[in-house]
């Protein structure tokens, strides 16, 4: 009998969220910390009155957590905020006035707080288990009522010290990476989209219907946020003073007198369209993580308008990247401060081609093949934003994980699945192994690569 906790027992609105960007690490999980902190801290039979608290940051989230809006998106979890929900703008005017004080509704009061009550913690504090740690603490006066230590561990999922979440049961076709995904369906004769739907309605408990009405909800939400990135220009926020370049790269890529041309260059467009609206703190869907939310939006609004799939092939499609999103995470990580940029950007191409693939009716084999190739030669890629921003070399980069993608698909569509030698199992077991071994200062730090040698910026 496979045990629970060796099976992927991860949700498909799990892996696709919508929350303000530009990090889904950085903004999207610490929220949630905060809004977890006051639930614990809500049931606490203490006066509001002297009360205060204090919220410390470490890793990634002390060195960019600035530049990541850590320090808002913090703020905004502590007054109720929710990620899918909250207004972007607001959350973006949150501590732009250093001296502007808040208000924490706690009991029948409020808990007084400003933006020094945030502390980004020095850089060379001892080892974490896990490099994006928050501890939040309540104190009265000078006395420590309670902390709680959590970890951001990408994608907006989020761990708390000491507390071991519930596993759920094993879905009914339990599998736990590529390999036995192929196994099972050879074994039972299902369909990809059979295996991924019952285990999904198992783990949530929603009807098939609902489940295709949410599927349905980010693959328009996705597409809406291209559009929007598409119909905008301007500054994105920050020092670095980048300007937006998806509207007039559309505009130009129209223009191209080759077919080739004009192809890559909207598919370009779309992708950093996506990537700017993160950027610029905007609500988008992580796949896998804000960091790469402009990946699969690219390729998405590219099938749908250059390739006119219809809904049914975009649904199919992303079954398929959820498959693949799953493996990843549960095999290795999805965390750019964990395995670097490989992580993001890398599974989020291969994502995006295994959509690309399965939404066309390719078999299982190439669909793998499509996947394997897109990560596999995006192994290695450090994770290293200018400033702490999501911008340098972050959008472009989504803009060519989305050609990847494309060209993975085009590999495997036209290759011999029978001469395609290295497995899906086998780059992502690799990934891990190269995430490990990379440096710290390429793992979302900002402490080493185009952050240190972009001096201009």
């Amino acid at each position: 009998m496979i045990k629970p906790d060796h099976c992927i027992t991860t949700s498909i609105f799990d892996i696709f969220k919508t929350g303000p960007g530009p990090s889904s690490s950085h903004t999207i999980g610490p929220m949630k910390a905060a809004l977890l902190f006051k639930q614990v801290i809500k049931g606490l039979d203490i006066p509001p009155s002297d009360l205060g608290i204090s919220v410390h940051l470490y890793g990634s989230l002390s060195l960019t957590g600035k530049g990541h809006g850590t320090h808002k998106a913090v703020l905004g979890g502590l007054m109720d905020w929710a990620p899918d929900t909250c207004d972007c703008d607001a959350l973006y005017l949150l501590l732009e006035d250093p001296k502007k004080a808040y208000e924490i509704p706690f009991k029948e009061g409020v808990i007084p707080f400003t933006g020094n009550n945030i502390i980004f913690e020095d850089k060379d504090t001892p080892d974490l288990p896990f490099a994006n740690t928050m501890r939040f603490r309540l104190m009265h006066e000078n006395r420590l009522i309670i902390e709680k230590e959590y970890y951001s561990v990408g994608g907006g999922f989020i761990h708390c010290k000491g507390e071991n979440p519930e596993v759920p049961a094993c879905p009914p076709h339990p599998y736990w990476n590529m390999n036995s995904l192929r196994k099972l369906m050879r074994k039972t004769g299902y369909s990809l989209d059979r295996v991924i739907l019952e285990n999904e309605q198992a783990l949530t408990g929603m009807s098939e219907q609902d489940i295709l009405k949410g599927i349905d909800h980010i693959l328009d939400a996705m597409c809406q946020c291209v559009d929007r990135g598409l119909s905008r220009d301007g500054l994105l926020p920050g020092s670095i003073g980048l300007l937006r370049k998806a509207r007039v790269l559309m505009e130009n890529a129209r223009k191209m007198p080759r077919e080739s041309g004009r192809f890559l260059g909207l598919l370009n467009a779309y992708a950093m369209a996506a990537s700017e609206e993160n950027a610029d703190g905007k609500q988008v869907v992580t796949a896998p993580t804000s960091g790469s939310a402009g990946v699969m939006p690219g390729v998405i609004f590219m099938l749908k308008h250059q390739h006119h799939l219809d809904r049914d092939q975009l649904r199919k499609g992303l079954l398929a990247a959820s498959a693949i999103a799953f493996i990843a995470k549960k095999n290795a990580s999805i965390s750019g401060a964990e395995v670097g940029c490989q992580g993001e950007v890398g599974v989020a191409s291969s994502m995006a081609a295994a959509f690309m693939a399965h939404a066309q009716g390719f078999d299982i084999k190439r669909m793998e093949n499509a996947a394997e190739i897109a990560l596999e030669h995006q192994l290695g890629m450090t994770c290293d934003p200018v400033g702490g921003y999501v911008q340098i070399p972050c959008i472009e980069r989504n803009a060519v994980g989305a050609v990847t993608a494309v060209n993975a698909c085009i590999l495997a569509e036209a290759g011999d699945p029978a001469r395609q030698k290295v497995t899906f199992d086998e780059v992502v077991e690799t990934m891990m192994e190269t995430g490990r071994d990379m440096c710290t200062r390429y793992k979302e730090t900002a402490l080493g690569g185009l952050a240190v040698c972009c001096v201009s910026c």
